[in-house]
């Protein structure tokens, strides 16, 4: 008798718990739609959870969702989106358009007042609406106290003036209010403070000493996975802070030879660890709706291989959402064929690769967001970059239906007069 009970009993709770599960998750409904036009977005990505569905050629989608749950959306050439499910109708994702165009803020940058203000005040003179930020700089330092630095050991490496700010947060809600879209850039790869905390991680010559670039800066191995999985804690931070995109730089196996990985230095194994980590972000990621891009260098576009650093330009489409080629006309230091002085003609050198960028990996335009120069040339005949130069590379880049364009100039100063109004 007793058995008999507890059997009733249990299958009781199996059977409720079956009715709670069927009650409160279903197959939720949905299409995502142009704020502007109100036509659907054919393809876009949506995120319920921790799950990714793909929305079909009418943007619409289907997903098991649990009632009230949050859906978020994005596409190539949009804001981010999202809208709260109900059991009792399909929902509606309305993304606005958007293509940014970006200037770009160091860590000394976006922590100093003066420098952060005239960025902002270019949203009311030009056409810039984005920032690309970094949150881990080219010599390892981050604009704020980051806990996965802290916890990993690197941030007791970064030197005592690295210019972290306590009110970091304040200031990425602040440049959300005016408007912006928010870039956070996060050097890979090229980590000096990473390095020194943890030298059994460090890229070696082939001696087995720390191998250090020209700069004297040291280098993490692109096939450690714990490498990996601290610069994607770092990307969580960011999208947890709000940033709307997370971009990759230094993505890429250092450009140098006599140096040593955990694996051997094969073609196939670069491009596979370049890849991989890229996913691994995805995969990180989800939840949080962002977009991920990652900055490959210009001849990449051109070379067939990839260019001994991993960058294999038809593996990168399927994991991210934009790819940032650097467009410097500087550092097209062997030209172009029929181009043997880029600087002369920078509208050639955004124009024509971002042509073989399409024909080769067969994306349109709105998947390329070139990075392009504002500083003054070190290759050829060190002239400044002035207006028209600039919109000779902006123009070309829009004639390509670009995402928008970001101008690089690492002093991060940025003259009105000579951007485009």
């Amino acid at each position: 008798m007793t058995r008999r009970l507890f059997v009733s009993a249990s299958l009781s709770l199996l059977l409720a718990a079956v009715a709670f599960v069927s009650a409160s998750a279903y197959a939720a409904s949905g299409i995502v739609v142009d704020a502007r036009s109100h036509m659907p977005v054919a393809g876009a990505t949506v995120t319920i959870d921790d799950r990714v569905v793909l929305a079909d050629g009418e943007g619409r989608f289907t997903s098991e969702a649990p009632d009230g749950a949050t859906v978020k959306a994005r596409a190539p050439g949009y804001r981010r989106a999202e809208a709260t499910l109900l059991r009792d109708g399909a929902v509606t994702i309305a993304l606005p358009p958007l293509r940014p165009r970006a200037v770009y803020l160091s860590v000394f940058g976006v922590t100093s007042e003066t420098l952060r203000e005239d960025a902002v005040r270019l949203v009311d003179t030009t056409t810039v609406n984005a920032l690309v930020i970094d949150m881990k700089g080219d010599r390892g330092m981050t604009p704020y106290r980051s806990p996965a630095r802290e916890a990993i050991g690197a941030a007791a490496h970064v030197g005592e003036h690295a210019p972290a700010t306590e009110t970091f947060q304040s200031i990425i809600d602040d440049l959300h209010r005016h408007g912006l879209y928010l870039i956070a850039r996060i050097v890979v790869f090229k980590d000096d403070p990473l390095a020194r905390a943890h030298a059994e991680w460090a890229v070696r010559n082939l001696e087995g000493e720390p191998w250090r670039d020209r700069e004297g800066l040291l280098w993490v191995d692109p096939f450690s996975r714990e490498v990996w999985r601290h610069n994607l804690d770092l990307a969580e931070e960011a999208a947890r802070a709000g940033f709307d995109e997370i971009q990759f730089d230094y993505v890429r196996f250092p450009d140098a030879s006599g140096v040593s990985f955990a694996l051997p230095n094969t073609r196939a194994n670069r491009t596979a660890a370049i890849v991989g980590f890229l996913q691994a972000a995805r995969e990180r990621l989800i939840r949080y709706n962002v977009f991920i891009s990652a900055d490959i260098f210009g001849y990449v576009l051109w070379n067939l291989d990839d260019t001994a650093i991993g960058q294999q330009l038809e593996t990168l489409g399927p994991v991210l959402d934009y790819i940032s080629p650097m467009l410097y006309p500087s550092g097209f230091t062997w030209g172009l064929p029929g181009c043997a002085d880029p600087v002369a003609d920078p509208g050639q050198i955004v124009r024509r690769s971002l042509a073989e960028a399409k024909r080769r990996t067969g994306l349109p335009g709105v998947r390329f967001r070139p990075w392009l120069q504002a500083f003054r040339d070190y290759a050829f005949d060190r002239r400044a970059f002035d207006a028209d130069d600039i919109r000779a590379q902006v123009d070309a880049a829009q004639a390509a239906d670009t995402d928008g364009w970001m101008l690089w100039n690492p002093r991060n100063r940025y003259d009105s007069a000579q951007l485009p109004h």
